[in-house]
């Protein structure tokens, strides 16, 4: 490698740098000029798991009974149904449909009320009553939203002081009839495998579909902004909060541009500020930022060029790279400054030859191991997870490239300045562990050996349960608007219990038609006089609904179980809002005399009622053919006891146990399920990726030091570091999740860079007389110093994490710092005791 370099120095950088140097910047104008094209991506699909069959199923059924995505306003008074909060909220919604894309706004103004007075089906055929309608009963209004089945924590708290208000934008021309098409494919997989061409047809719908949608970003922003300055004008009189799945894509993006400015330059001025103080020369400055900065804008504009989306766990990338760069010409600077204090009369050309030869191999493994450690996340299985490795391991590969050549490239146009020797502080820090390991090197293993233990036991307490609510900092829209849907209006994460037909149902022997199952006579048994009043007599033939004359569950007795399972749903603790036909049923009753409908009432009420009512009433919850039903479930995010994956065992379990419906019957299925697996994966995932990482590095190590002694040694601080950082959110009970599973990874493959450079050297110091303490101390007062440098400044560098608005990433800013500060002293302590004492060559 060095005979490489060499010449590649000679014949590029060293005779022609003002040539080099204008290649350079045309390659990096090219990148550059892509940099603006780079897209952030806040989407729920942006933190699901790669390939799971329950994505799979959960687009299925939601292609079959529509997604609820809309802005929910939700707006509190102390009286909600007084003439002044009434005309208020008509205000409100009206200035909200004013918004030119919004299409709709649903509230308490505008539902259905079947009971204020109590209406007939033939009065719901000519007016669909709402609060607003003439006849209307203020006071059965205000009984029937807050206590009915229907609107209550839909709409209206339990307590009548909150209501929603539903706002729904139009989308894309074009847009619908693309989704509408990858739907049919995705409810033809609910059946039966896609072909080939079916599944190629869908990515491409899919793909067209994000294209449409990455344009529609900064429209929705817009649109929400909008929402914002209208809400303003209602704060005096209202307590008003705003939620929703576009409302959180666009707040988290806002978020995303937010960390991405904020911690580029944020790190930049710190960094700055920090290289200033150790080297106290503007050159060394100026030069490591500009290495920092092409670096960051060349990796930008790839994404940009690749059109790789940016999320809430990739955000970072920016401050990771600047870092990353900046302490490789850190380890570029420290042994230029070490070879020109040894040779003052040396030419500025045979300084930076010298330079990027004697660090040429350990700085390549140092970049390909810390590639290795951000390789190991693509195991995770998780999408945004395995994005941001790919990211890491491309910009690992770019600071390298800029490092040995915009570095040097820049150095050698300049003349040799005057050498200086260093802080003073530095030179104490690296001595003082330079003399612990000379005279304590038994207390340094037993001080480790009993962290280890410490750690390891809370290892065993670490979890992965944790609330999507707290993500984000309290004072957020995002976390005020879900803390107020889920504490007021039933529950804030959905899931979806999904029934299908009995298989032996759909065999030849059992009968097909209700009429058949029930018999004749039910016609006087459930409507006696009722048909003559209600329906008249030119009333179509009884079975001919829209649901078909075979469904299994659109009967009064099938429905009956599915208010079984609604019943049991709702008695759960973790619960808040059940929504599913035994919803509609309970509200059909009331247009039967307070009776339960029959199976022939059934089939000819669905004719009769308003497409309206139809949409709001049995599409969200009943397939065409009546063959499959949907109970729609949300749960409350701020219940300190929800543990997810042991109530999704136990509503299967008692589904099919108590119940007695067989297995191949029952899916559960939504974001709850969702998110589910990607917190249980979070273990699994773990344990791969550290597995991953020690494995490859250990296999570097055998590569570069061709010794399975030094390997294994060599691996020691790292892993150290990342199992006392676990251990340490085990006992502060601090959950995994999708960014603080990375930490180890990161810090392993990160750590071991410092180990290189220390063990690369220390061997060199070993080979010159052979005295291992010797050799060890000058190891510290050399190689030790710019481990303490790039120490530093990567823990510096990640503490500006810290000022997130993002929870997760600020638990990642934190203790991946503090990683590195173990691993620092690791490596300047434990790493060195061992080399000794193994006697090391």
């Amino acid at each position: 490698m060095k005979s490489f370099l060499g010449k590649l120095l000679d014949q590029f950088i060293l005779e022609r740098p003002l040539l080099m140097a204008a290649l350079l910047l045309v390659v990096s104008g090219f990148f550059i000029w892509h940099a603006p094209t780079i897209d952030l991506d806040a989407s729920s699909d942006s933190l699901l798991l790669e390939d799971d069959i329950d994505l799979r199923y959960y687009r299925s059924i939601s292609a079959r009974y529509g997604s609820m995505s809309y802005l929910v306003v939700t707006y509190s008074a102390d009286d909600l149904f007084t003439a002044a909060a009434i005309s208020d909220l008509q205000a409100l919604r009206n200035q909200l449909l004013s918004i030119d894309r919004v299409t709709s706004v649903i509230s308490m103004l505008d539902v259905p009320l079947i009971n204020s007075p109590r209406t007939s089906i033939t009065a719901l055929q000519n007016e669909v009553p709402t609060l607003l309608s003439e006849r209307t009963d203020i006071s059965l209004a205000q009984t029937e939203l807050v206590e009915g089945p229907l609107y209550r924590e839909l709409i209206m708290s339990r307590d009548g002081n909150t209501t929603a208000l539903l706002v729904s934008f139009a989308q894309a021309p074009g847009l619908s009839r693309l989704i509408a098409e990858r739907d049919v494919l995705r409810e033809k997989r609910i059946e039966s495998e896609l072909t080939a061409a079916e599944q190629s047809a869908e990515r491409g719908l899919s793909r067209d579909i994000q294209q449409i949608n990455v344009l529609e970003k900064a429209q929705q922003a817009e649109d929400i902004q909008s929402v914002r300055n209208i809400l303003k004008q209602y704060d005096e009189r209202a307590e008003i909060r705003l939620g929703g799945v576009p409302m959180i894509v666009a707040d988290m993006i806002s978020l995303i541009k937010k960390d991405v400015l904020i911690f580029g330059l944020g790190i930049l001025i710190f960094l700055a500020a920090l290289l200033t103080y150790l080297f106290r020369q503007p050159r060394w400055v100026m030069m490591s930022m500009t290495c920092c900065l092409v670096s960051v804008m060349v990796m930008t504009g790839l994404l940009g060029l690749l059109q790789w989306r940016v999320t809430v766990v990739s955000s970072n990338f920016i401050a990771l790279v600047l870092i990353f760069s900046l302490s490789l010409t850190v380890h570029l600077i420290v042994r230029y400054r070490e070879l020109q204090r040894r040779n003052p009369q040396a030419n500025q050309r045979w300084l930076v030859r010298n330079t990027l030869a004697d660090k040429a191999e350990p700085c390549f493994y140092t970049v390909v191991t810390t590639m290795v450690g951000f390789a190991s996340l693509l195991v995770s299985g998780i999408r945004p997870v395995i994005d941001f490795g790919w990211m890491m391991v491309i910009g690992m590969a770019v600071v390298f490239v800029l490092s040995f050549v915009l570095f040097p490239t820049l150095l050698v146009m300049l003349k040799p300045s005057v050498a200086s020797p260093g802080d003073r502080m530095t030179t104490r820090v690296t001595k003082n562990f330079a003399q612990l390991v000379k005279f304590s090197g038994g207390g340094v293993l037993s001080f480790f050996a009993a962290l280890l233990l410490v750690s390891v036991i809370g290892l065993t307490k670490l979890q992965v349960e944790n609330r999507f609510l707290d993500y984000f900092a309290k004072s957020t829209d995002i976390y005020q608007g879900l803390a107020t849907i889920d504490q007021e209006l039933g529950g804030t994460m959905p899931f979806d219990v999904v029934l299908d037909a009995d298989p032996a149902f759909y065999e030849p022997s059992v009968p097909a038609t209700v009429d058949a199952e029930f018999g004749d006579d039910e016609f006087e048994d459930d409507f006696g006089g009722a048909f003559d009043e209600d329906f008249g007599e030119d009333s179509e033939a009884v079975g001919a609904t829209d649901l078909g004359a075979s469904s299994y569950w659109y009967n009064s007795y099938q429905l009956g179980v599915v208010r079984e399972v609604h019943d049991y749903l709702d008695s759960l603790p973790e619960t808040g809002k059940v929504m599913s036909m035994a919803t509609t049923l309970e509200a059909l009753e009331m247009l039967n005399d307070d009776e339960t409908p029959g199976t022939f009432f059934l089939s000819i009420l669905y004719k009769q009622l308003p497409p309206s009512v139809k949409e709001a009433m049995f599409d969200p919850y009943i397939s065409a053919d009546g063959n499959q039903v949907r109970l729609s479930v949300r749960v409350y995010e701020s219940n300190p006891e929800l543990r997810r994956s042991e109530l999704l065992a136990r509503v299967r379990s008692y589904l099919t146990d108590e119940m007695g419906f067989k297995p191949e019957q029952v899916h559960v299925t939504g974001m709850l399920v969702l998110y589910n697996n990607v917190l249980q994966s979070l273990f699994k995932s773990q344990i791969q990726t550290i597995g991953a990482v020690f494995l490859a590095i250990v296999l570097m190590y055998l590569i570069l030091f061709r010794s399975l002694k030094v390997a294994l040694v060599a691996t020691v601080p790292s892993m150290m570091a990342a199992v006392v950082v676990l251990g340490t959110m085990g006992w502060l009970g601090l959950p995994l999740d999708i960014m603080t599973i990375t930490i180890a990874a990161i810090t392993i493959g990160i750590g071991v860079d410092d180990s290189i450079h220390y063990v690369h050297r220390y061997r060199e110091e070993v080979a010159i007389d052979g005295h291992y303490i010797d050799a060890m101390e000058r190891t510290h007062m050399s190689i030790g110093r710019a481990i303490y440098y790039t120490s530093v400044i990567i823990t510096a560098g990640f503490s500006i994490l810290a000022i997130s608005d993002f929870i997760p990433t600020i638990y990642f800013g934190l203790f991946t710092g503090a990683a590195m500060l173990l691993a620092l002293v690791g490596n300047l302590t434990l790493l060195p005791v061992l080399l000794v004492r193994a006697r090391i060559t």
